[in-house]
């Protein structure tokens, strides 16, 4: 005699992706590069390979949250080429403007003297945080937030704001080499 099992079957509702976020810790980058900061020990250090990419252009990568910090650095040879530099930049934030529902920009001064603008773009945009470094004379670099996923904005909260504190100290830790 065959008996089959009987279940009732009650399908799940759709819910969230569970984000297991690591505590922060650090390490600083390697002694090849004309600046330095720390970043996140959870991140892989990558060669920028995009097909614009120039020397000293690195990503860095979270692979538990597929996120990238693409970071593009670019010496100042003259007043003209830092303007240049900040005009593609604003440039490069405003595209996300056809769906960003907001952009906040703050431009302020780190611990240690060097300018920052630092923008947070709200709604469903490709990125959310974006940063300019800058001592005026030298040095500018660049860095913009991406997470390689199609989860919506709002279920990538958690992982967002994660985010934003370790660029923050990316931000804080900067040094300029000569």
């Amino acid at each position: 005699m065959i008996v089959a099992c009987q279940q009732d079957y009650t399908p799940k509702p759709l819910g969230y992706n569970r984000l297991n976020l690591p505590e922060p810790s650090y390490r600083s980058l390697p002694d090849s590069l004309p600046y330095r900061f720390e970043y996140s020990n959870h991140a892989m250090l990558l060669d920028d390979t995009s097909t614009i990419s120039e020397k000293f252009w690195i990503e860095i990568y979270y692979p538990e949250i597929k996120a990238d910090v693409h970071i593009t650095y670019k010496p100042i040879r003259s007043e003209k080429l830092l303007k240049e530099f900040l005009d593609d930049s604003y440039t490069l934030t405003a595209k996300h403007q056809i769906k960003a529902s907001a952009i906040n920009e703050v431009i302020t001064t780190t611990p240690s003297g060097k300018t920052a603008v630092i923008a947070e773009l709200e709604g469903e945009v490709p990125s959310q945080f974006q940063f300019t470094l800058t001592d005026s004379s030298k040095h500018f670099l660049r860095g913009a937030l991406y997470f390689n996923t199609h989860v919506a904005n709002d279920s990538l909260a958690p992982a967002i704001e994660y985010m934003k504190k370790d660029i923050m100290h990316m931000i804080n830790t900067l040094e300029w080499k000569n």
